[in-house]
């Protein structure tokens, strides 16, 4: 894991990592782009931030709350 800014914004690829980038992009929560959207969806992983037309984030502070969460 890579250490997260104080505040800002993450896309995707950050959170569920990229393998296939150069260099790879560790994941946050390792998690299939699917069953991220799922979670999502029902309310477990929180709701995104639209920054333009084709650019969807999450605001850092939220990501780090969800990973805090999780580790209990």
């Amino acid at each position: 894991m890579y250490a997260l800014p104080e505040t800002g914004y993450l896309r995707l690829y950050q959170i569920i990592g990229n393998t296939r980038a150069l260099p790879p992009v560790p994941s946050l929560i390792p998690v299939s782009k699917s069953t991220w959207w799922a979670g999502v969806k029902s309310g477990r992983y929180p709701r995104p931030v639209k920054l333009g037309p084709r650019i969807t984030a999450w605001r850092v502070e939220d990501i780090r709350h969800l990973i805090e969460e999780m580790a209990r």
